[in-house]
């Protein structure tokens, strides 16, 4: 699978300098934890669901969580785990064909070797499991339990802990809950992918509920945990972790409080006005400004949960021209020593090392979504990428 495959290869050629690399389920973590991007969410419930993984595949989705959670009721876990293994056993006998990375995001960690066991020769089909309101005593259970269905059924499992729970966001406890989660995460590193952030969660502990014109980053109960987050978690010296971005909650909006968020020129130059009047529409233009903080805060990737918000998140992934030009003049090899330069586009200062770690992340983002071309911009790769 790659990012953008789901566009013809001429197109694809016409928007990248360079294009996305081609992975697979069974690459390296520190690439699959980037390729992520969009990661859709799907109730386990769904009775067609082995057919909406491969039509959401041919739309471009890497990544699915297929959720025996929240998104389903108590009384219908039963059902949705017997469905879930049917459409698993559909899609491992159906034709050999690309699938995204696929994960179970379980309530117990009892359900992680049972289903592993239930799936049989279909697990091949699964990348892991999503571990919901992970803290250490909650935590280590579940890391427990995968590690024991990975040795028993021989396959990679990766778990990826989704951080929610109040303990997390009430200040008089979130230290000592983040010293916990990063003892539970490290001791079992090999296998958590990511950290995804359950901010609807933290949200619902005082009440609040964003709108549609207002990001994460403007609820400052929730910025400032985010913040505490990636502080302890996301850095960039080894010890962190990929941290994936919020879940975007609208796809169409009825009432507009706010002045839309989304500049007129850059859609003008493209001659794409009718696409931003869909994209205000369907409330994009938030989504678009949170992807862009996410970005600004050390976030990669986002959690979706609907198709239509996986290729925006995709295409400011793409790494510009100028961006890649810049991190390739930072990591030159006979910039190891540091110093200063002034950017290929002169309009910059590149301090080799302050900028490095940057840089690092830049190429390995650049090999995953692809460099676009000099003159392409965000407003093109979304165009391009809508089917026709």
């Amino acid at each position: 699978m790659r990012h953008f495959g789901h566009i013809a290869p001429e197109v694809r050629q016409r928007l990248f300098h360079r294009e996305p690399c081609e992975f697979t389920a069974d690459s390296p973590a520190r690439l699959l934890a980037v390729a992520l991007g969009a990661t859709l969410y799907s109730p386990a419930t769904r009775p067609r669901l082995a057919d909406d993984i491969v039509k959401q595949t041919g739309r471009g989705v890497v990544s699915m969580v297929l959720c025996l959670e929240d998104s389903i009721g108590d009384e219908d876990v039963a059902d949705a785990e017997e469905n879930l293994v049917r459409q698993f056993t559909e899609l491992a006998a159906g034709p050999a064909t690309d699938l995204p990375l696929l994960f179970i995001r379980v309530r117990v960690p009892e359900q992680i070797p049972d289903l592993v066991r239930r799936l049989g020769p279909a697990v091949r089909l699964l990348s892991g499991f999503v571990l919901p309101k992970f803290t250490e005593e909650r935590g280590i259970p579940f890391l427990e339990a995968m590690a024991n269905a990975e040795a028993d059924s021989g396959r990679r499992l990766f778990g990826m802990p989704v951080l929610e729970s109040p303990e997390l966001l009430y200040r008089e406890s979130r230290v000592e809950t983040l010293e916990g989660i990063s003892r539970a995460v490290d001791k079992y590193r090999d296998r958590v992918l990511a950290l995804r952030l359950g901010v609807t969660d933290f949200c619902s502990s005082y009440g609040l509920r964003r709108a549609p014109d207002m990001t994460a980053y403007d609820v400052q109960v929730v910025a400032s945990v985010i913040a505490d987050v990636v502080n302890m978690l996301g850095r960039a010296d080894g010890t962190g972790f990929t941290v994936t971005g919020p879940v975007w909650e609208y796809f169409r909006v009825q009432e507009r409080m706010f002045k839309p968020q989304l500049r007129r020129s850059p859609f003008l130059d493209g001659q794409a006005e009718e696409l931003r009047e869909a994209l205000l529409e369907h409330a994009m233009d938030g989504l678009l400004r949170e992807i862009s903080l996410d970005r600004a805060n050390g976030l990669l990737g986002k959690t979706c949960i609907h198709p239509s918000h996986v290729l925006p998140v995709h295409a400011l992934s793409v790494v510009s021209h100028e961006e890649f030009s810049d991190a390739q003049d930072i990591l030159r090899p006979e910039r190891c020593g540091g110093g200063v330069l002034r950017s290929a586009y002169t309009n910059k200062m590149n301090e080799v090392k302050p900028h490095r770690a940057w840089a690092e992340r830049t190429v390995l983002r650049a090999e995953v979504f692809g460099v676009a071309n000099e003159d392409i911009g965000f407003v093109e790769l979304l165009a391009a990428g809508i089917p026709g």
